[in-house]
């Protein structure tokens, strides 16, 4: 016999959890991992210029860096956009038209970027 009393918790909203805390945590000291590379290279003596500029970028470690930092960013953004719309776009359909959207978008903008890195 179901018991009558007592609160069943429904679990509604964004995907909370350790494992999406955890990413964007790591994502996020990734990136800023690498905001200080380059700026560390940037500083470098030299005019800076394009030709310093695509060299930092045309070194292969540089590149496979950048690339593992686009697709982090890319994650990263997708976190925090899935989680912000499942807590405040109630209408599934409407929510589920701005994931897509956004999957595409970002999609769309990792692939730009790059190939740009990989024309440098």
């Amino acid at each position: 016999m179901a018991s009558q009393f007592g609160s069943k918790r429904l679990v509604v909203g964004a995907h909370y959890g350790l494992r999406d805390w955890l990413s964007q945590r790591a994502t996020a000291a990734l990136m800023a991992l690498f905001t200080l590379a380059v700026v560390v290279q940037v500083l470098l003596p030299g005019e800076m210029g394009y030709d310093k500029w695509a060299g930092i970028f045309a070194q292969w470690w540089m590149k496979l860096l950048t690339f593992v930092v686009i697709l982090a960013m890319a994650w990263h953004v997708w976190v925090g956009v899935r989680d912000t719309l499942m807590d405040y776009v109630h209408a599934v359909g409407a929510r589920l038209v701005l994931q897509v959207f956004t999957i595409v978008w970002l999609v769309g903008c990792a692939g730009w970027a790059i190939q740009v890195l990989w024309r440098l």
